[in-house]
């Protein structure tokens, strides 16, 4: 972990734009006429128009961003996935692909380039995407990788209101969703809250004024010590009903990394789980290098089951990324490219597959979350069934 006083200075062009985001934020600190819970602060150091982390043009994804996702990392990941979308596309003539937050393009591109081999692709592959340079990187990569199948892509700014059937991916987008964060103590649940001071923003607590946060932290008073620091995603309810409604059958596969609610609320873990990426350096002080940095918080998979059972969507499966990706035929995959590939870059591929499933590396913090309608047949992906832990 990277303590704040340690991280790599900003030039000048960047201290620009943030300066920008944090005189908007306190305008809207006045607006509210004081201090503004933290999920507030959030959605907007991430996501405010051409000024948020992930509405603006800097550079985030991959060796030269902040931080590195699994498509990323290796194009296994997408040959794997690509098992487990044939497998729904199959049955589905008409199904097409939807990806939450395509970020490079870098998936939708492996990955249309393996349906193809497959004789899978759909006619339609839709990114839903609010960052206009985003949409552009990823037009990009996939005329550069893909360059036959990118009339199949669309690009869409919200959910679509037509009903459409298929497979959603969403691959690291939970975590990026604002959270509130709070502390439970022995008599009162306290929200954080984000103030200016004059010199920099800093933290206020305050009783919490929302009903369903308190009934939360009173809740989980009676399981962890006091005072106890957390979040929660106050979102997650509307996300997903509002991806149910249009979405009539197949498979909504939701990756990321996090825990069951018994883990992620576990009795040490009394700090939360809320982190900070600049630069490929981790660290806890969202408050600070706004626009510049990521802010994200694990997600809380039991909270993602019962939120999909109230939007009418039925939990399918549940695994960590290693049994999923090994489902998916990884091994088998990575001997086809003994056969093809030189011996530098089967090496090369080799340590990849190490950080996609070796339990100290990705393999067990990242989980991956099937969700259905209309689909009764066992995923390919899921041959390790872990719903039991949820």
């Amino acid at each position: 972990m990277t303590h704040a006083s340690e991280l790599p200075t900003p030039d000048t062009h960047a201290l620009q734009h943030s300066q920008r985001l944090q005189d908007y934020i306190i305008d809207k600190i006045a607006v509210a006429g004081g201090a503004i819970p933290f999920h507030d602060f959030m959605q907007y150091a991430l996501y405010a128009p051409q000024l948020g982390y992930y509405s603006a043009g800097a550079h985030k994804f991959g060796e030269g961003g902040d931080f590195i996702t699994a498509p990323e990392l290796s194009p296994l990941f997408a040959e794997c996935l690509a098992n487990q979308v044939q497998q729904v596309l199959k049955t589905l003539p008409d199904g097409i692909i939807l990806e939450f937050g395509a970020g490079s393009g870098i998936l939708a591109a492996e990955l249309l380039l393996h349906l193809q081999a497959l004789n899978s692709v759909p006619q339609e592959y839709w990114i839903l995407e609010i960052s206009p340079d985003l949409q552009q990187r990823q037009l990009k990569t996939l005329q550069q990788r893909v360059p036959d199948l990118v009339s199949r892509v669309r690009w869409l700014h919200e959910l679509p209101s037509t009903p459409f059937k298929g497979v959603v991916l969403a691959n690291e987008v939970l975590d990026a969703m604002p959270v509130q964060r709070f502390c439970v103590e022995a008599e009162q649940v306290l929200e954080y809250y984000v103030n200016f001071d004059g010199k920099a923003f800093v933290w206020e607590m305050r009783p919490a004024q929302d009903a369903a946060l308190q009934s939360f932290g009173e809740q989980l008073r009676e399981c962890v010590p006091t005072p106890y620091t957390t979040e929660r995603n106050p979102y997650l309810n509307a996300w997903l009903q509002a991806l149910s409604e249009p979405f009539q059958a197949g498979v909504i596969l939701l990756i990321d990394y996090g825990f069951p609610a018994r883990e992620y609320y576990h009795p040490q873990r009394d700090t939360g789980t809320l982190m900070c990426h600049y630069q490929h350096r981790a660290h806890t002080e969202p408050l600070i290098l706004l626009g510049l940095q990521d802010i994200t918080a694990h997600v809380d998979f039991t909270a993602v089951a019962t939120a999909a059972e109230a939007a009418n969507l039925e939990v399918a499966a549940y695994a960590n990324q290693a049994n999923f990706l090994l489902g998916c035929g990884l091994t088998e995959i990575l001997l086809q490219h003994a056969d093809k590939q030189e011996a530098r870059e089967y090496i090369k591929l080799t340590q990849q597959t190490k950080i996609l499933i070796l339990p100290s590396e990705m393999g067990e913090l990242f989980k991956v979350i099937a969700l259905t309608r209309d689909w009764h047949e066992p995923l390919l992906g899921f041959v390790n069934d872990d719903r039991g832990r949820l």
